[in-house]
């Protein structure tokens, strides 16, 4: 057993990022009210430094600063030491970057935060190096004792700040947002648009998954064929760059350069999750197999690498491995020298896999490694080489099975096995738009073992949710984006299961989420919980990133649940929370696009597809194979809860309807007939 010279109260965490920390000479704590009551106790203020296990700069500091006794020793006389995981506790996140970007301009993780006893900021930085973060440190414990008007005010002034960012104020127009102002805010947003490479003109380059699941609804709804080309073009990119895992599947973070070549190499749950939807949203959409292989061999990562033996899925792979020489090192995990490759593989094989995946200076690295990338199509690779596709897919598998075992002899990278809620919904929302488009009923069935894993071990028996959970352990009360994602995924899980369970259970999370998280002044949905403490202000998620803002997330969800149930008011509250945000569109269409579905779904022909009798399920599965972003369907064999499906059974044939508002056309008994009226 390893013997620790020092052990910190983070030892009683269950987060492998605080986990990591827990021998440290600093006497971290985790974060809660009762930290913060002795540290006003003791007149001490915060030191705040937040992270998360796949984070590399994190650490780097750790190593540099928090393993070092001297540092330990001017932090631990002088502040009251917090550690937290930034996935775990988002809450706080939120608060404290918002105050980093105020006082800096800029924001990252490690984040390092110094506050009052109560919690309000007065100084930020990210990374720092060992000999600048002792004199920092030491000059802010003297202001905080010597100068403590000033920092007073100082930290009022900043909090006054957090709160006036967060404002949004509702918005009284009754008029509806146009598709011309939509096209205005599209074609803006399309002059940053790198259309050669794919995504934005700049690096590093993030895959923004919210952003082209827009885009590709847009150019298809406006019949758009130069945005349809921006997206193809991204996404051929992204699934050919060394941003892709060519060997074991999965994305990482986000590429460094301009050509997705070289990622920083830590693999999220939420990315992988939400580009399962959207490559199978592609698929749909173009029929173009390298979508529908791309999706395939992710989920086939998440499977293998994310999963617990319970159907939960973790969060992450650290972008950090162990070398030969036992070294922690970045990529180390993935990349490859050309003499390794030309002595694993024949030398036939290693010529056309040098082609492939580019072992020339296009895929070269560094330090003699090179990262796999992609840049020909399989039919150009097999022409030069004079061989059939079905022969250099056949040579491709097998130098992938060969470097596979190969690479899993090498020390894997670091996981991160908490599981969070809102990350596994976005993977469950991924599962069941893979099963719908891409037929395959392994991804049913692993949709299916999540949702159970979610019902059974991460909603609380007075309809709540939990955020976290590891090692049969749940703490945290759930956030919005908890609620938000759950739902989704379950509105999802219905449409291909017609099993109304999940869609009731959607229902009961939308009305504890109306109650306990709506705010009657703007109409828009806390982060936090009303039964939940709070820092500063109960934050309100408004702007989409990598993931979609929880608020963006919830009015779709509320748009759609709202056809299934339509005695709710819950449209009114989506066309509010719309309403809210629509005037920053123009400007910043980018750090919207999940909301921008709402104005397609407002302007454009919404339906809802009823399908009743005994073979409900092979009609909608006929129906729901092609891409229909402005529907919602439901099914059953004869009898049902839902408004739209009562009083329809016939004996005789399987019917279908298409409604609009509750209205429907006469039924059709072909799915041809369905997909016409949609296209009339």
């Amino acid at each position: 057993m390893t013997q620790h010279k020092h052990t910190n109260a983070l030892i009683k965490e269950t987060s492998p990022y605080l986990l990591q920390h827990a021998h440290n000479p600093v006497q971290w704590e985790a974060w809660s009210s009762k930290v913060l009551e002795r540290a006003k106790k003791e007149n001490k203020p915060l030191l705040i430094s937040i992270g998360y296990a796949a984070c590399h700069w994190c650490h780097v500091m750790e190593h540099e600063c928090f393993e070092d006794e001297e540092v330990a020793t001017v932090m631990n006389n002088n502040f009251i030491n917090i550690k937290i995981d930034r996935e775990e506790r988002p809450d706080i996140d939120h608060i404290y970057m918002d105050a980093l970007q105020m006082m800096t301009g800029s924001g990252g993780w490690p984040l390092n935060i110094v506050a009052l006893p109560d919690g309000r900021p007065f100084w930020g930085a990210t990374y720092v190096k060992k000999q600048d973060w002792i004199k920092v440190l030491t000059q802010l414990a003297n202001i905080h004792k010597n100068d403590n008007i000033k920092v007073e005010e100082y930290a009022q002034s900043l909090a006054d700040g957090i709160k006036t960012i967060n404002l949004i104020e509702k918005n009284t127009t009754q008029e509806l947002y146009a598709l011309e102002e939509l096209d205005k805010a599209v074609k803006n947003w399309s002059a940053y648009f790198d259309t050669f490479l794919g995504g934005n003109k700049r690096a590093p380059k993030f895959m923004m998954p919210a952003n082209l699941d827009f885009l590709l609804h847009y150019a298809t709804a406006r019949s758009n064929d130069d945005i349809l080309e921006y997206v193809n073009t991204t996404l051929t990119r992204m699934a050919h760059g060394g941003i892709f895992d060519h060997i074991g599947g999965g994305f990482s973070r986000y590429a460094v350069d301009t050509k997705w070549h070289v990622p920083h190499f830590e693999k999220m749950l939420y990315d992988n999750g939400l580009l399962v939807s959207l490559y199978s949203k592609a698929y749909a959409a173009t029929k173009n197999e390298l979508y529908k292989k791309t999706a395939a061999e992710t989920i086939n990562f998440i499977a293998t690498e994310l999963m617990h033996s319970n159907y939960g899925f973790y969060s992450s792979l650290d972008a950090d491995s162990l070398t030969e020489t036992g070294e922690l090192e970045e990529g180390a995990y993935y990349v490859w020298t050309e003499d390794e490759l030309e002595h694993l593989l024949s030398e036939i094989n290693f010529k056309i896999f040098k082609d492939y995946y580019n072992i020339n200076n296009y895929g070269y690295w560094e330090h003699g490694n090179y990262v796999l990338i992609r840049d020909a199509t399989d039919a150009d690779i097999a022409k030069k080489h004079n061989i059939t596709i079905k022969a250099l897919n056949t040579i491709i598998n097998d130098t992938k099975t060969t470097l596979a075992t190969e690479r899993n002899k090498r020390k894997k990278p670091r996981l991160d096995d908490k599981i969070l809620t809102s990350w596994n919904g976005l993977m469950l929302k991924g599962l069941t738009d893979a099963y719908r488009y891409l037929k395959d009923e392994t991804y049913l069935e692993l949709a299916l073992k999540n949702a159970h894993f979610i019902t059974k071990e991460l909603l609380q028996k007075e309809g709540s949710l939990f955020h976290n959970h590891k090692n049969g352990k749940s703490s945290i009360n759930g956030y919005l984006e908890d609620y938000a994602t759950v739902i989704d995924a379950f509105i999802g899980l219905y449409e291909v299961t017609f099993d109304e369970k999940w869609l009731q259970q959607a229902k009961k999370l939308t009305d504890y989420t109306i109650v306990n998280f709506l705010d009657p002044n703007s109409g828009m949905f806390f982060f936090t919980s009303k039964n939940d403490d709070f820092v500063i202000r109960r934050t309100i998620e408004a702007t989409d990133n990598v993931i979609p803002a929880s608020n963006s997330i919830m009015a779709k969800n509320l748009f759609k649940l709202d056809k299934f149930y339509p005695n709710n008011s819950y449209n009114t509250i989506a066309a509010q929370m719309f309403k809210n945000v629509q005037t920053n569109f123009k400007k910043n269409a980018y750090s919207h696009a999940n909301w921008m579905h709402l104005a397609l779904y407002q302007n454009l022909n919404f339906y809802e597809i009823a399908i009743v009798g005994n073979t409900y399920k092979q009609k909608a599965k006929e129906i729901t194979q092609n891409y229909l972003p402005n529907t919602i369907i439901a099914g059953t064999k004869e009898k049902s809860n839902l408004e739209i499906l009562q009083n329809r059974f016939s004996k005789e044939n399987t019917l279908m309807y298409v409604c609009q508002h509750g209205t429907c056309k006469l039924p059709v008994k072909e799915s041809t007939k369905v997909l016409n009226l949609l296209n009339e």
